[in-house]
Parts: C-alpha cells; structure tokens; sequence
C-alpha cells in the first residue's frame, strides 16, 4: 500500500472514532439512556459499517442527531419521561443550592 493510501485510511480511522465518540457520549447524555442502549447502538453502527464498508456519517449524518433517534427508537417512553422529570429535579436542587453558596459568599 503506498503511503498517502495509509495516511488516507488512518485520516478516516481516526473521523471514524471521533464521530462514534461523538455518537456515545450524546446517546448516553440523552434521558434513560443506560449502558446496555449504548452498547446495542453502538453494536448497530459498527455492524452497518462493518457490513457495508459505509462512514457512520454516511449512513447515519451528524452523531448529535442520530443519537436522539437511537434514544427515541430504543429508551421506552416511560423511562425517558422518568429521568427527564428526576433531571428537571436535580437541576432545581443544582440551581438552589448555587444562589444559597452565592448568598453566603462561599
């Protein structure tokens, strides 16, 4: 293999990892996403890519966006309205808790 084909297929290696890194961490931070919806998806992508020699962008587009379809394809409803209202409560705890350390000076 001539060397701009190595630099080339290691240019795509390394877009490939950062769009699946990419994908990961936005399809973890959406709402009742656990290991194993990240596990199942990432499985899905890999197997599409390894079957059809296809970049995850090219099949799937931008990783932020795909992650929410995967999350509203795989988290049931339910569960994801869970973890929305338990965030939406830490997030009020969160915002309390910073005015009381602003009030106080500490």
């Amino acid at each position: 293999m001539a060397k701009r084909e190595q630099t080339t297929d290691a240019a795509g290696e390394k877009d490939r990892e950062k769009w699946m890194a990419r994908f990961q961490v936005r399809l973890a931070m959406q709402p009742g996403v656990d290991r194993a919806v990240v596990l199942q998806a990432v499985k899905e992508v890999t197997a599409h890519s390894a079957d059809t020699g296809e970049h995850p962008r090219s099949a799937f587009g931008d990783p932020d966006v795909h992650a929410v379809h995967v999350a509203a394809r795989l988290v049931p409803a339910d569960r994801a309205a869970r973890a929305r209202r338990r965030n939406a409560g830490v997030d009020a705890l969160d915002s309390v808790l910073r005015k009381a350390r602003e009030a106080t000076g500490l």
